[in-house]
């Protein structure tokens, strides 16, 4: 069973989608981006390092992933 709520997968893979150069092909980049924002509050810059919650990335990277054709 999934530990995050369907609402806030949802509302990442939205905003995903509407980062400027969304790109298919670079989805692990964007959903990475989404959940540093949701984390920080805040985009990361070039060379940010903080860390994220890498149990809500790879359940978005995954949703993401089975959802997209």
């Amino acid at each position: 069973m999934s530990e995050y709520s369907k609402s806030l997968i949802n509302s990442l893979i939205k905003n995903v989608k509407e980062y400027p150069r969304f790109s298919k092909e670079e989805i692990e980049k964007f959903c990475w981006m989404a959940v540093h924002e949701h984390k920080h509050g805040v985009l990361p810059s070039e060379y940010d390092i903080r860390e994220i919650d890498e149990d809500l990335y790879l359940e978005l990277l995954q949703e993401f992933k089975s959802n997209i054709h």
